[in-house]
């Protein structure tokens, strides 16, 4: 067994605030000791829609390298972190769209006795943070997976103030990710690839 811990970030986002939320969740991952990989999930959208928001096309530009979600990362990966903004107090159709796709892979228990966690971000303030993080993680726990959270573990989540996961207020896109929900995400990356790393070793010996 490969003892380099792997950690599949796999993300969501409209205009980039998620995904810069992604790119910190990846370099603590990384300076955890992971070999990390980054991929977003398909985008559903017409391109009409997506042409009629400049921040969301140019978005797409700036990420049309990043390579897709496929359910072989998640069957690869130990550790699996997933990010989405919020709509309506759960995560985005397209981040739901890949999970439905990994049916096989739970029937055959492949998605079981990895570790998972969580970010999000909403327009307004309390605007279904908590709620989308419990309902992406109400998924894990039907995988069987561990669930590992920021919790109050770090005096930085004394202003963050989100113990089940990262999380930012964008005032609808405006306002980008800034050091308080960066390190909130950095935070959350690093304790679910030292956990995974921990019960790696554990399950190995």
């Amino acid at each position: 067994m490969d003892g380099q811990v792997k950690v599949a970030v796999i993300y969501y986002s409209a205009t980039g605030i998620t995904y810069q939320m992604a790119r910190s969740a990846v370099e603590a991952a990384e300076e955890a000791g992971a070999d990390v990989r980054l991929r977003k999930v398909r985008e559903l959208a017409p391109d009409e829609a997506i042409r009629s928001n400049s921040g969301w096309q140019a978005h797409r530009l700036e990420t049309q390298d990043v390579m897709e979600a496929e359910p072989d990362d998640l069957s690869w990966a130990d550790v699996v972190i997933m990010g989405s903004p919020t709509r309506y107090g759960m995560i985005a159709a397209q981040l739901k769209q890949f999970i439905d796709t990994t049916g096989p892979l739970w029937a055959n228990g492949a998605l079981a006795d990895k570790v998972y966690t969580g970010f999000t971000s909403t327009a307004t303030s309390h605007g279904g943070q908590e709620a989308t993080l419990l309902s992406l993680y109400t998924i894990f726990y039907h995988w069987g997976g561990v669930v590992v959270t920021p919790g109050y573990t770090d005096p930085s989540q004394f202003v963050a103030g989100n113990p089940y996961g990262a999380s930012h207020t964008s005032n609808n896109g405006e306002v980008a990710p800034d050091h308080v929900a960066l390190a909130a995400t950095a935070l959350t990356a690093k304790r679910a690839a030292l956990m995974g790393a921990a019960l790696k070793r554990g399950m190995a010996g």
